[in-house]
């Protein structure tokens, strides 16, 4: 008897999981669809996978830059950057202008670019960049890098096949300091240089500022012999300089300025140098004539002496520098001189660096940047 209760069972237990099956072969769809209606709903309005998106650092807003210079020696010491960011409070200053290549081609911090690297060219002056760049954006100061190019001992010294030949002696050519200079027509030197101001950028600088973009200005210029002329023009391979920088860093998050002779807001030819304004403001977002009137020969205007004459002296320089590039079509750049803070032909007061400043704005250019190279600031300006 309880065996066939058993069997019984056994049967009622088959039939029932043979329903359930045949039921849930026949209606999978529609359970599936009402028990995962709603999670089903709740997860397509939450992205599952979501692509991670790189935040790039945008250029700063743009800002007329009222600045000072600084050598790369006096950026990596904290306590003259703490003094210099409490001398720019409550005046009209509002940027600084590092080293971060000077005129020995010694790259002032710990670069990883490769050729820097193999080359051993760099010093580890400034311990943390980034963290100096940081500290000076706290204080709302705009960071630009100064970037020679051409006066290059470093490189040269360590590629002299990179350099200006001598053709009398076929030995690299030297000016009259003894300083070897690189190659303008070398396309080496100008990947080099570029590979430094992208690095320069990614640490965040601001802008970055070249100087010495130029061929060499003293020296047995007779004797200097180059590599890849290609028939152009001193002038010509300078401006191929320029457009090669402007292509390369245009989408870069930072601004890019160029160094340029004083004589270059009134000249029309290239001074045997390669540098005309007009070219240099195709490609630059700000061209940055050195005005100093210490550097000015005596006639200049008329006076024996120049540098006792700054309002008048750096006034003419900038009009005919704003009447050199105005006529230029897709004119990109707008002019920032350097002025003179230093005692060189007549001792520089305050006054005389504000005359220099008043000159500047009624000239209509775009801010200015001051030049100590011993970074002897005493007066920090009001306008």
């Amino acid at each position: 008897m309880r065996k066939l209760f058993l069997i019984l069972v056994n049967i009622v237990l088959v039939c029932v999981i043979s329903i359930t099956l045949f039921y849930i072969f026949y209606k999978k769809t529609e359970i599936f669809a009402q028990t995962n209606y709603q999670p089903m709903d709740k997860a397509l309005n939450v992205p599952i996978l979501e692509k991670v998106k790189e935040i790039k650092r945008a250029k700063p807003a743009e800002r007329e830059v009222k600045g000072i210079y600084l050598t790369s020696y006096t950026a990596s010491l904290p306590d003259k950057i703490d003094y210099f960011i409490n001398f720019m409070k409550n005046s009209a200053l509002n940027a600084v202008v590092i080293d971060i290549k000077d005129y020995s081609g010694v790259i002032a911090y710990d670069s990883q670019v490769d050729l820097v690297k193999e080359l051993k060219n760099s010093r580890d002056l400034i311990k943390d960049v980034p963290g100096l760049i940081k500290k000076l954006h706290d204080n709302d100061i705009y960071v630009i890098a100064r970037q020679t190019v051409f006066q290059d001992p470093e490189l040269t010294s360590k590629k002299p096949a990179w350099a200006v030949q001598n053709s009398k002696t076929g030995n690299v050519w030297r000016d009259y300091k003894g300083l070897i200079w690189a190659d303008p027509t070398n396309q080496n030197v100008w990947d080099y240089n570029l590979q430094i101001a992208q690095e320069a950028i990614s640490f965040g600088f601001d802008e970055v500022n070249f100087d010495y973009i130029r061929f060499p200005s003293d020296g047995p210029m007779s004797q200097m012999q180059f590599a890849n002329f290609g028939g152009r023009s001193k002038s010509a391979v300078m401006k191929d300089f320029f457009k090669y920088l402007y292509e390369n860093l245009k989408t870069e998050p930072a601004y890019i300025s160029a160094d340029l002779f004083g004589f270059t807001t009134e000249r029309t030819d290239d001074m045997n140098i390669g540098q005309q304004i007009e070219d240099a403001a195709l490609y630059f977002d700000y061209v940055c004539p050195m005005v100093y009137p210490s550097h000015y020969p005596s006639g200049y205007l008329d006076y024996k002496n120049p540098a006792q004459y700054p309002y008048q002296v750096v006034k003419y320089a900038l009009i005919k520098g704003q009447e050199s590039i105005k006529p230029i079509v897709n004119l990109r750049a707008k002019i920032r001189p350097w002025l003179q803070d230093f005692n060189l032909g007549a001792d520089y007061t305050p006054a005389m660096v504000d005359l220099q400043i008043k000159a500047a704005k009624e000239a209509g250019t775009f801010g200015y940047t001051l030049w100590n190279a011993r970074n002897v600031y005493t007066y920090a300006p009001k306008q």
